[in-house]
């Protein structure tokens, strides 16, 4: 049976190989790893692009073969990858790499703390490539990144979806995105907000996150041994906490 709110996996994120052999690298790694999340129930990908000496990049180059590779290799769900200062930190160049892209993902992931970050997102919806608009919540973040947000009229709503990176499981934070633009939900955490965030998004039925990118343990305090791990890990917590949430 579909679980009542989808899965996404971030592949990589930051991470590398210091991190663990739970970080796939190489876009083959990478796409074996998609494939085993997939089976695992994974509804959507994230991964970010890398340069063979580990540099992350939105060069078609980089950006177009890691996902043709996944693609090739039978990943059928949705694709995502992030444009951000990591990957290109001049505001024009992101532009123009986004511009050059001959191979699209179908989503791509937008930080709202970046101040080009409408203008990036308005690019890549003109590209035909879905916005994950991400804005931290919580902690260290201020307020700017959400009314920066607030401030970006969003035209395609069907094509936007907020994703919420909190601190910390605060549900107060949680109830004040009701009054947001009528888009869908993703929350998440990183590490030791990974597992709490996952419970409460589960528990307020938007949709989830978790990969390598995210977390290295699971919900026990063990290392992960792969994606697809934190995947089935993700699935068993949010079908426990929906089916709590409908008794």
């Amino acid at each position: 049976m579909p679980l009542p709110v989808p899965v996404s996996v971030s592949l990589n994120g930051s991470r590398n190989a210091a991190d663990g052999p739970a970080v796939p690298l190489s876009p083959r790694a990478l796409a074996e790893s998609a494939l085993a999340a997939v089976a695992a129930g994974a509804g959507e990908v994230l991964v970010h692009p890398r340069t063979p000496c580990g540099r992350e990049s939105l060069s078609p180059r980089v950006v177009g073969p890691v996902v043709e590779e996944l693609r090739r290799t039978g990943v059928g769900v949705a694709l995502s990858v992030p444009v951000s200062i990591a990957a290109e930190p001049d505001p024009a160049g992101r532009l123009e790499r986004i511009a050059s892209w001959t191979v699209l993902p179908d989503r791509a992931v937008v930080h709202f703390g970046q101040p080009d970050a409408a203008e990036l997102a308005q690019a890549l919806l003109a590209r035909g490539v879905a916005v994950d608009a991400v804005v931290p919540l919580g902690g260290a973040a201020g307020p700017e990144p959400l009314a920066r947000f607030l401030a970006w009229p969003v035209r395609e709503p069907g094509r936007v979806r907020l994703s919420a990176e909190l601190a910390a499981p605060d549900p107060a934070l949680v109830a004040g995105l009701r009054a947001l633009p009528p888009v869908p939900v993703l929350l998440y955490g990183r590490d030791a907000a990974a597992w709490p965030v996952l419970r409460l998004a589960a528990r307020c039925g938007t949709g989830v996150r978790t990969g390598v990118g995210d977390v290295t343990h699971l919900p026990d305090g063990r290392p992960a041994r792969s994606n697809a791990e934190l995947v089935a890990a993700a699935r068993e917590m949010v079908a426990r906490e929906s089916a709590a949430r409908a008794a």
